[in-house]
């Protein structure tokens, strides 16, 4: 009897005790092919190259027991994969959470191909293992915006004053480039600091960061939540009044709301925003829609606060479309339909940052099947 058929795809830069257990798990279905982005592609999607080209990835898996076959994806992006699935011609295909994404689930049930998603489970006594964390030692986080987002920018925050909402997450993953997580300040904290945020004022720190972000002369500023979200722990409001930095912020290290918001907080991977992608065409900023964004997040911190799932799930999708109905660029087709498919077990929705791709943030107090986990950083680090 024929044996299956199992395709999986990735980079497997730094190869690990992860990356290993997934391969083995994958290989109980069956001959198991890997499709491994080249340099280039993860360049691409990472903002770095490998360590490890990909001559010496393909031979390292090559050398696993685990593996039947590797090809190089000769395509680009999140998707560079679909030659190599056509050629290998598989009965599953199987990823693991931030691997999982609507698109290749569509793929999958257009050539009949059973989809699979793994969970990150570390073999036996073995810690639980990542590229990312294996680089660099780097603890700097990135970050998520909860609910306000645009309010930190002038040309919004004039038309009303009101509040955002951030969170700063630990890099427990390699978040995809231009995926709304601020990993392009988080690019020049790595500048600044190399592996930490350091020690001193974190307000103070946000602002050597923004300041180090937008210097004299630049064109586009960077809102002053992404620094402020990846510098200050805990949960934080930052009240805007139409200025480039909040006129107060007020910090929250409550151990049990933000285990909350931890466990009731899911992400769904999309691909990237393509390069070129301009959320401020066919803006709509006016007093209205502002006030509406404003509200929205105001509502958002006091169920937050109150840790009523139903409330947060409620405003928090209620900030999106806020932001929507001023940034109609933000959302696609394909962003709709993804967030389609979870509305039925979420509680409420949004973007992970200004649009065109990166990740669907979703309130949920039920697990979501194939979304990533957060761990927010606290104040002791």
């Amino acid at each position: 009897m024929d044996r299956k058929k199992v395709f999986v795809t990735g980079c497997f830069d730094l190869l690990h005790s992860g990356h290993v257990a997934f391969l083995n798990e994958a290989a109980t279905y069956g001959d198991v092919y890997v499709g491994l982005g080249a340099d280039k592609t993860v360049h691409g999607l990472k903002g770095r190259f490998p360590i490890n080209n990909q001559d010496e990835r393909k031979y390292m898996l090559d050398s696993l027991s685990a593996v039947k076959k590797v090809l190089i994806n000769t395509g680009s992006g999140i998707m560079d994969f679909l030659e190599e699935i056509k050629v290998i011609n598989p009965d599953y295909f199987i990823v693991n959470e931030d691997g999982n994404i609507l698109a290749k689930e569509d793929l999958c049930k257009e050539l009949g191909i059973k989809y699979l998603i793994l969970k990150r489970i570390p073999y036996g006594n073995l810690p639980v293992r990542s590229t990312t964390a294996l680089r660099q030692e780097c603890t700097i986080p990135f970050r998520i915006d909860l609910a306000g987002g645009w309010l930190d920018q002038p040309y919004v925050g004039k038309y009303a004053p009101g509040p955002v909402l951030t969170i700063p997450i630990e890099p427990t993953l390699e978040f995809n480039e231009r995926s709304g997580m601020s990993s392009s300040t988080r690019r020049r904290a790595i500048e600044l600091w190399k592996t930490a945020i350091p020690s001193g004022d974190k307000e103070q720190l946000a602002k050597i960061l923004f300041s180090y972000e937008n210097p004299p002369g630049t064109k586009i500023i960077a809102g002053s939540q992404d620094s402020i979200g990846i510098v200050m722990p805990g949960l934080n409001k930052l009240d805007y009044t139409g200025e480039y930095w909040p006129e107060k912020i007020t910090s929250v290290h409550d151990e049990n709301i933000l285990k909350w918001l931890e466990e009731n907080l899911y992400l769904v991977t999309l691909e990237p925003r393509v390069s070129g992608f301009d959320v401020l065409e066919n803006t709509k900023i006016d007093s209205s829609r502002a006030e509406k964004l404003a509200n929205a997040a105001e509502s958002c911190w006091n169920a937050i606060l109150d840790k009523d799932i139903k409330l947060f799930g409620e405003y928090f999708t209620k900030s999106f479309e806020a932001q929507i109905a001023m940034f109609p660029n933000m959302v696609d087709e394909f962003i709709l339909k993804t967030i389609s498919k979870y509305k039925d077990q979420s509680h409420g929705w949004k973007l992970s940052g200004a649009g065109g791709g990166g990740y669907i943030i979703l309130v949920s107090n039920r697990p979501v099947q194939g979304a990533i986990r957060i761990k927010i950083r606290r104040n002791a680090l």
